[in-house]
């Protein structure tokens, strides 16, 4: 039996989440005040970084357009209910806004296989986009590559039907919250499953929400060899992206890394959201993250 099955655990869980949400009842809406910023359809994509929420004074120097956070780095802390109205407070005082949280679900919480804990899940996610859009934020990506893992010997048509039938049910609470689900393609080296633009549809296609779009991560894209004319084939569906370089998993700049056919690819299709560096380890994060910024600029400029 696992925690989530357990009755009398459920209901000490739910007890201590539901006064976590009430109390998002006691700070103005970030969202009423007009805090959210709205994607400039005039213009090209509008970059930003992911990273902790303490670095968002020095993006917003930067002239990057928004930050994006972790769901359990910002809407969901180790350290519960007080960490968050903390870093609630801290966002209402800076107004730099967070567009999008990653990692949405921790690698033992599992969308398939024998493990399989939906429930649990939906729980998690339900606190996240109800958090998410008292932030003013517009996406929760749903990556978590360690949880949709498929384990050696296990039918990999069930795995496929057991992550679509849990997304279908993520999808009337992203509808509820006006938060969207974007469904995030990685590569190999991290999970088995969804490892394409194409895999990714899939699962979009099955669900048919307004709010379960896709995710292009050239990072991941680049890992996979996957050419930049997908980009154009699935584009109707891409709402966020990410990028990194390939080897090392660095912001651009670098390593050095081309990434015009996919930025150009992206304007092909008329893409004016956000595209996140997204980089989990830095040898100097400000003088790195400034030139990736100044090279993502330089090659947007060029295609």
């Amino acid at each position: 039996m696992t925690f989530f099955q357990n009755p009398a655990s459920r209901r000490t869980f739910l007890k201590s989440t539901a006064g976590t949400v009430a109390g998002l009842a006691a700070y103005p809406s970030l969202i009423a005040a007009g805090f959210t910023d709205k994607v400039d359809n005039k213009s090209s994509v509008s970059l930003g970084v992911f990273a902790s929420y303490n670095h968002a004074s020095y993006l917003k120097e930067l002239g990057c357009t928004y930050i994006e956070e972790s769901v359990g780095g910002f809407l969901i802390p180790q350290e519960g209910e007080s960490k968050f109205d903390q870093n609630l407070r801290e966002l209402q005082m800076l107004k730099f806004p967070i567009w999008s949280y990653v990692i949405l679900l921790p690698g033992e919480l599992k969308t398939l296989g024998p493990d399989a804990n939906h429930e649990a899940i939906l729980l998690r996610t339900e606190l996240a986009l109800k958090r998410a859009k008292e932030c003013g934020s517009h996406y929760i990506v749903f990556g978590s590559g360690g949880s949709r893992i498929i384990p050696d010997g296990f039918d990999r048509d069930k795995a496929k039907s057991q992550h679509i039938e849990l997304t279908r049910k993520m999808a009337p609470l992203a509808e509820k919250y006006g938060i969207t689900i974007a469904v995030e393609p990685l590569n190999r080296g991290e999970t088995n499953f969804i490892n394409s633009l194409a895999e990714g549809v899939e699962i979009i296609e099955a669900v048919k929400s307004p709010r379960v779009r896709l995710l292009c991560d050239i990072y991941h894209m680049l890992k996979e060899d996957e050419p930049a004319t997908e980009i154009i084939k699935y584009g109707k569906h891409i709402v966020h992206c990410h990028i990194a370089e390939k080897e090392s998993r660095t912001p651009p700049g670098v390593k050095g890394d081309d990434f015009r056919p996919y930025l150009g690819a992206l304007k092909k299709i008329g893409y004016t959201g956000g595209l996140s560096i997204e980089c989990f380890k830095y040898t100097d994060f400000d003088s790195e993250v400034k030139k990736g910024i100044e090279v993502l600029r330089k090659q947007l400029s060029e295609v």
